[in-house]
């Protein structure tokens, strides 16, 4: 799916909470005509010694009274709307009624009065809990909370991006940058953090057995997919990794090198040696291979996550005297993410022939001066776009340009542009592990020059994108041998050097960039906890300022984080589990294509021979995209099969056709049923009842400008957070259906009434498939439906396994350890922040990806108590 895009603040409305409303019947319908709103009963005044004495502000029923008065309100209001047709000309909340002032006393019969005003439907009942909540938004009352629209493209989240809300988590703005992809509000408030690990679980186990995981599905709102996991998926969370990869060393060496520096230096063991030898290579044998791009997450054609990337017109033959362009990217931090504000592009000789300032296209909410050296007032009168650079860098780029960088692969993603020829100097003057050298470390080590100073604001791009190609065509130069020689004994004598030195100041470790969740912990004295089984401890059981305790099995995991969790603010929790086997797996992903193809199909008929065909096809085409339509004549009287893109079209085409006369015949609308579709209807029920469907309705039907006309109507969608709208891979346009996403069921519902109303004319139900999920299956290569008659049968060993019930089987670990986890999840404190990681796997025969889920304790209560 594309990512959503956030709405205005003025839908946001104090909404009903995740319980859903009953259903508006005929009969609700006529009583509600009689009397639109819920008359309140008289509250005695409360005897004396009771907890509240005060008679000052409205009226506030109980809390559970609370709850069911709203929900009535709510339904009666919604019976009008559809006895109406439509909504008039809603009024406000602050119009319907107005917020007590503080001191100011009034009755509860005056309260009942304002809110029997026939004209105000809509406000009353949104007014109603908006009194309700502004008594309960005073400071002492705020919550930590976690924003319901994730900002990222493809909603995959990469290993730093989640270390980047750890480290939030744990500091908040002040000391850390905020997390690129999500928004934790109220940080301060939050009590503890703790981190779920199934190792050995990854997005392929979460849809293969997703009835099986229901305690974790209904418990977390919050879902996203992960990359497939690296060596050491632990230490990439918490930022070791990062620090490594970075090269994190001192800023500066001085006096000369030691004498035996050079004789500690093992060269046959060095991954540049192994890589390219010990004489000179030519440029061709230092570009990244298609392979190398995909493994370090360059922007490649053809990935989901680029559809929208621009390709560069690069496309002649590489040769080794194919001209070399240095290129540097500033970004800032926008609402979406991370967006470009300067690109510097240098040729051979060091001459810039690029170097252009760019004005982002969503809000700015950190200009990261310390890094890029932009500030508002350099960037407010830039005009131009990202297509403008786009559009003059595809230009200025010959057929055979090989593009140097460092950390390329972020600079082009922040381009949107896809480039086939790079080298990228972070990978080039690689260090032993996959380690990284800093840019500044390498232009003094290799170049002698100073780059980066500590007195300028910022980093000067023309100046990086510059030394980046002095380092390219130094590598080329002079060989691996003599640039390794040099770059290991300088290494190495600066952390002889790190080694005596006085450990920096904390405000200068929580600037850096690469700061660990571990040295964030450690700055405000605390520890972090780590569970883990003694066999699969990591590198992050030996890091300083953890505490690990080690297990012998799961079950001891469990019984200690039960006991310790309390104990600490931040806890990571790993279990572990035998991954899916090569022939499982590779069964597994056959078999999810093949049950979605099935349940996103539906068959039709009987129709008479002579039944008009188009009008069916357009009948059928109406309640979503369609990517076949089969006439069947193995029958009697002759079928439709109809196979849609999305579930919530086939879903829509069932409830809506299914009974009806055609051409004066009762017809059937049913999905196929298989082995893999017994249990479709309780997995549709499931899917409805996720609580990230929950406030989310899909419609078809939609035109280009239609979020335009919405966005133009904010009081008739209050709580309207994100519109989602899909584009074809091929050719981009906007498809005729699209997501909305509300802050609450009866949000959602109530503008799906007005929606598949008379004046909108469109046709939706509530969501089934979560925006990760569409992403993911997606990804996944086409399956055609299976010829009738042929029967899938488990492999041997998983038919086996089902039959003795092993304990250790997928399934049975699902559905186990699902409810152990979500029961030790309940007994948390309120306010804590846990996330849920299915790391995914790697291996010689591919890779699947993780998933993660994501929720704060007391925010999510009322979804569970509702579910």
């Amino acid at each position: 799916m594309p990512p959503a895009v956030p709405c205005s603040a003025a839908h946001a409305s104090a909404e009903p909470g995740a319980t859903r409303p009953p259903p508006v019947t005929p009969s609700s319908t006529a009583r509600a005509a009689s009397s639109p709103f819920p008359t309140l009963p008289a509250v005695p005044s409360p005897a004396a010694g009771s907890r509240s004495t005060s008679t000052s502000g409205p009226f506030k029923p109980p809390a559970r009274l609370r709850g069911r008065l709203l929900l009535a309100a709510v339904a009666k209001a919604d019976a009008r709307f559809s006895r109406w047709g439509t909504v008039g000309n809603p009024v406000s909340d602050a119009d319907a009624m107005e917020p007590e002032r503080e001191g100011t006393e009034r009755h509860p019969r005056k309260v009942r009065k304002r809110r029997q005003a026939p004209n105000k439907l809509v406000g009353a009942a949104e007014a109603m809990k908006a009194s309700w909540d502004l008594e309960e938004s005073q400071p002492e009352a705020k919550k930590a909370r976690l924003s319901t629209i994730l900002f990222t493209d493809n909603c995959e989240v990469t290993h730093d991006q989640l270390c980047e809300l750890l480290k939030y988590a744990v500091l908040g703005k002040s000391n850390v940058p905020k997390p690129s992809w999500c928004q934790l509000f109220h940080q301060n408030h939050l009590n503890n953090v703790v981190v779920f690990v199934l190792q050995g679980m990854s997005q392929l186990h979460f849809y293969r057995f997703y009835l099986e995981f229901g305690c974790l599905r209904k418990a977390f709102r919050h879902k996203f997919r992960l990359p497939p996991p690296s060596s050491d998926f632990l230490a990439d969370i918490v930022g070791l990794q990062t620090k490594q990869r970075a090269g994190d060393l001192p800023k500066t060496m001085e006096g000369p090198l030691p004498s035996n520096a050079k004789a500690t230096i093992n060269l046959q063991n060095d991954p540049i040696i192994q890589k390219y030898g010990c004489k000179k290579v030519g440029l061709t044998r230092c570009l990244l291979t298609k392979e190398e791009m995909r493994t370090f997450h360059f922007p490649l054609q053809g990935f989901p996550e680029c559809e929208n990337f621009l390709l560069t017109k690069c496309n002649g033959s590489i040769a080794d005297n194919s001209p070399l362009f240095g290129l540097d990217c500033e970004m800032c931090l926008t609402s979406k993410g991370r967006e470009l504000t300067r690109i510097s592009l240098v040729a051979e000789g060091g001459c810039c022939v690029m170097d252009e300032l760019v004005k982002p296209e969503n809000k700015i909410l950190d200009y990261l001066t310390s890094f890029s050296g932009i500030t508002k007032k350099i960037l407010n009168p830039v005009t131009t776009k990202l297509k403008d650079v786009q559009r003059q860098l595809k230009a200025l780029l010959p057929p055979d340009a090989v593009l140097v960088g460092h950390s390329l692969d972020l600079d082009l993603r922040a381009l949107k542009m896809i480039h086939p020829y790079v080298i990228d100097t972070s990978l080039l003057y690689v260090r032993e592990q996959g380690r990284r050298f800093k840019l500044k470390f390498l232009a003094k080590a290799i170049l002698g020059k100073d780059i980066q100073c500590p007195d300028r604001l910022g980093h000067d791009a023309t100046e990086d994108a510059r030394i980046i190609l002095e380092l390219a065509q130094y590598f080329l130069k002079y060989g691996p041998k003599k640039v390794k020689l040099n770059l290991e004994a300088l290494a190495n004598h600066q952390e002889i050097q790190a080694a005596g030195q006085e450990p920096r100041n904390t405000t200068e470790i929580l600037q850096h960039p690469n700061t660990s969740v571990l040295e964030c912990l450690d700055s405000v004295g605390q520890k972090l906890l780590f569970l883990t089984r003694e066999t699969d401890a990591g590198e992050l059981a030996s890091s300083r300022n953890c505490q690990t305790i080690k297990c012998l099995s799961n079950k001891e995991v469990l019984e200690q984080a039960r006991v310790e969790i309390p104990l600490f603010p931040f806890s990571i929790v790993q279990f572990s589990f035998k991954a899916f086997s090569p022939i499982l797996t590779e069964e597994m992903n056959k078999r999810m294509r093949i049950k979605w193809t099935e349940i996103s199909t539906v068959y039709a008929g009987p129709f008479s021979k002579n039944c008009n065909l188009r009008a069916l096809k357009r009948l059928f085409k109406s309640f979503g995209p369609v990517q076949s339509m089969t006439f069947v004549l193995e029958t009697r009287q002759p079928h439709l099969c109809i196979q849609y893109e999305v579930l919530e079209a086939a879903q829509l085409a069932i409830e809506s056709l299914d009974g009806i006369l055609v051409d004066g015949t009762c017809i059937k609308v049913q999905r196929p049923v298989t082995e893999l579709t017994l249990d479709c209807e309780t997995l549709v029920n499931e899917l409805e009842g996720d609580s990230e469907n929950q406030g989310s309705i899909y419609l078809f039907g939609v035109s280009e400008t239609f979020k335009e006309q919405l966005l133009q109507e904010p009081r008739l969608f209050l709580g309207l957070e994100a519109v989602i709208l899909p584009k074809d891979l091929k050719n981009g346009k906007q498809k005729k259906y699209c997501f909305l996403k509300f802050k609450s069921f009866g949000s959602a519902q109530r503008a799906l009434n007005i929606l598949t109303g008379k004046d909108w004319k469109l046709k939706g139900r509530h969501a089934l498939t979560p925006r990760h999920l569409h992403a993911w299956l997606r990804g996944l290569p086409p399956e055609s439906r299976r010829p009738a008659g042929l029967r899938v049968v488990p492999p041997p060993f998983e038919q086996e396994a089902l039959q003795t019930l092993k304990l250790d089987h997928p399934k049975i670990a699902a559905w186990r350890w699902g409810r152990k986890i979500g029961k030790l999840y309940n007994s948390l404190c309120p306010g804590t922040l846990c996330l849920i990681l299915l790391p995914g796997t790697k291996s010689t025969h591919g890779s699947l990806s993780g998933l993660g889920l994501m929720g704060i304790k007391e925010e999510e209560e009322s979804t569970i108590s509702g579910l």
